[in-house]
């Protein structure tokens, strides 16, 4: 049997100790469930998608919702074609609370924050180099700002394009993946996650007209909008989802990066058990 390897940043303790933290907006402190609400919200794309991750009705949802704006004077929501997505204020108000909270918690683990594209291979590498530690799940640009603020030891890259932001940090590329264009015609629904910017980059060079009407954070959504889209082939794969490409996906291929805030054992065994997944 392997020993486990538990990767700290200071010794640890017999006692995990944690100080639970609640934002304050315009004087009103938000509860453990409001924060609940918002976080499925933000995780699944919808409110009715949100209502049965947490196992209760939508008109709950609703009213958690309202009676955060309600006391705050601030709107969490706003309408899109799809229905509903948090606002700008609603998601700083979540990215803040879940910095506090970490930086409250004594004795945290070795952390890596990915997207949902990568989530089940981080996942898997971690369980194959014996490593406890802690996986957030959020886009590129949310865990862009963990890692500078010292949250996460490292974040995995879908999008390229944001390693120019991150130039101050060491990258290490841990493979390819290819996507998949599903065209239905000239309405496009942008998928929150993955690399989207080199996906409609490459359909500019084909001089389509089409037109991003909406955008989705929970795949089933997506696929079932009726809507052209993009997604990476390796997420579909690994949940058991077969569609047929317009575009060749290799025409889409781009490369997936893990960006480290320092070096550590267990980022090292970590990239040697991803590199072993056999990426494209």
């Amino acid at each position: 049997m392997g020993r486990a390897i538990i990767c700290e940043d200071v010794h640890h303790l017999p006692v995990e100790l944690k100080v639970e933290s609640f934002p304050v907006v315009n004087g009103y402190q938000l509860t453990q469930r409001q924060i609940e609400v918002l976080e499925a919200i933000r995780r699944e794309g919808s409110k009715n998608a949100a209502a049965k991750k947490l196992g209760i009705s939508v008109p709950v949802v609703h009213n958690y919702i309202r009676a955060v704006e309600e006391s705050t004077g601030v709107r969490m929501l706003e309408s899109v074609p799809t229905g509903s997505r948090l606002t700008d204020d609603a998601l700083r108000i979540l990215d803040v609370t879940t910095m506090h909270r970490r930086r409250n918690t004594d004795g945290r683990k070795f952390t890596v924050a990915c997207s949902p594209v990568t989530e089940e291979l981080i996942m898997s590498a971690f369980t194959a180099a014996k490593i406890k530690g802690d996986i957030l799940v959020a886009d590129d640009q949310f865990n862009m700002r963990m890692l500078r603020s010292g949250m996460v030891e490292m974040i995995i890259v879908d999008d390229p394009v944001n390693l120019f932001d991150l130039e101050e940090y060491n990258w290490v590329e841990i493979g390819h993946m290819d996507m998949i264009h599903v065209d239905r015609g000239p309405n496009y629904a942008r998928y929150s996650y993955g690399a989207q910017r080199i996906a409609y980059d490459y359909l500019d060079t084909t001089g389509k007209q089409y037109e991003v009407v909406s955008e989705y954070r929970s795949l089933s959504d997506l696929i079932a909008s009726g809507k052209s889209f993009f997604v990476d082939e390796f997420l579909l794969m690994r949940k058991g989802i077969k569609l047929q490409s317009s575009t060749d996906p290799a025409m889409l291929r781009h490369s997936i990066t893990a960006v480290l805030r320092k070096e550590t054992r267990c980022g090292e065994r970590l990239l040697r058990a991803i590199r072993r997944k056999n990426l494209i």
